[in-house]
Parts: C-alpha cells; sequence; structure tokens
C-alpha cells in the first residue's frame, strides 16, 4: 500500500477485523438450529414409573401376546442449538394405546393390558434414540399424537408432543396444535410412512430433537 508504513497498514487491518467481528457473530447465531417447540405435559404421565419402561412399548416383560396397533419404528437424534449429537439424554415417551387409552388412573376407560403405554431410553454418543411403538390414535378431543420429555444435563428440560403428518385435518382442529405457529407445527411433526408395503405393515417415523 504506496504511502501507508507496515505498521500502519496493521492498523488499519486491525480496525477492519474488529469491525467486521460483530457481523461474523451474527452470522453465526443465524445458523443456530431453532429449539424444539414445547408443548403441554397433559394429564397422563405416569404417577409411577412402570417397572417395565424399556423402548418396545409393544411386549411388556412376562407377556407372549403383543399390543393391539400398528407397529412404528420411532427414532431420531438429540441435538444442541450448534447441531452437535448430546450423548446421554434420557428420551421418555407416553401414548394412549390403540382404543385411546392411557394406563393412568386418571383414564376411566380399560387399557390394553399388552400395551406398555410409556418408554424411556438414554441417547447414543450419536445423540439417537430409537423406540418401538404403535402408531398414535386419535381419541376424544385430541388427533394423534405422542408425549415427549427430553432432559439433559446442562439443558433446559423439553417436554413437547409429536404429531402425524398424515393426519392433517385431524391437526388443523386440535386445540393444542393450533397453538403452534405454521413453522413450529413443521417441527413438531413428522411423516409416519410405510416400511416396504403400504397397508397394514409397519411404519417409520423420524423426529430430530433440539434442546435450549
Amino acid at each position: 500500500m504506496p504511502g501507508h508504513s507496515p505498521t500502519r497498514r496493521r492498523v488499519i487491518l486491525g480496525a477492519a477485523a474488529l469491525t467486521a467481528l460483530p457481523w461474523t457473530m451474527l452470522t453465526a447465531q443465524d445458523r443456530l438450529l431453532e429449539p424444539t417447540p414445547a408443548d403441554a405435559e397433559g394429564p397422563f404421565y405416569p404417577v409411577e414409573i412402570p417397572d417395565d419402561s424399556d423402548n418396545d412399548l409393544l411386549r411388556i416383560s412376562g407377556r407372549e401376546q403383543a399390543a393391539r396397533g400398528q407397529l412404528t419404528y420411532l427414532h431420531g437424534r438429540v441435538l444442541d442449538r450448534a447441531g452437535r449429537h448430546i450423548d446421554g439424554a434420557r428420551v421418555e415417551i407416553w401414548q394412549c394405546d390403540h382404543d385411546g387409552v392411557y394406563h393412568h388412573p386418571g383414564d376411566e376407560g380399560t387399557p390394553d393390558a399388552n400395551f406398555q403405554g410409556f418408554g424411556a431410553m438414554v441417547t447414543d454418543r450419536e445423540g439417537a434414540y430409537h423406540f418401538r411403538t404403535l402408531r398414535p390414535v386419535p381419541y376424544t378431543g385430541r388427533t394423534p399424537h405422542i408425549h415427549f420429555r427430553v432432559t439433559a444435563a446442562g439443558f433446559k428440560r423439553l417436554t413437547t408432543q409429536l404429531y402425524v403428518a398424515e393426519e392433517a385435518k385431524r391437526n388443523r382442529v386440535d386445540f393444542l396444535y393450533q397453538r403452534h405457529s405454521a413453522v413450529e407445527q413443521a417441527r413438531v411433526t413428522t411423516p409416519f410412512q410405510p416400511i416396504g408395503d403400504p397397508g397394514s405393515g409397519p411404519l417409520a417415523a423420524r423426529f430430530e430433537i433440539v434442546l435450549a
């Protein structure tokens, strides 16, 4: 740079870097993932965690018969806002059975004795979780959904609900679903897609969870 000493050039470049720094930080913040929206816990979280509360809700220890309903493999990852995997997060799910009844004393119906109703597991090093459960069904006043509670050290506990993309009509009239904005709805709604031939075969659903 003609007419400028090396020292002056360093001062100018340093000032330019300092000027650019806030914009660089802003750009980095813009790339952060939005946290998964919270949703109501509802009245049917277990009073006591059942003895059999693994990640297979369709089989209860000591029973040969499986629960009624459409088999669904539910899986995903738990991430922080930077997209990093969260190892050791506890993921809990609970839902009603094929007849719309919860395993809870507050529900007056008779639950399917072969359906676990609640399950939990801890994510692996990749932040991954997976459950074997049934496709959620509607019951009076509610669209099909699965409840989630996720806890991890250093993060705010998340309680939310997962909704079925193929239930658009019911979703539109569900009072809790409609509390979310369209952007939030997209974050808590996922397809339940057939594995292999469509029909009565198993389904797969993926739900990525971002903790604040």
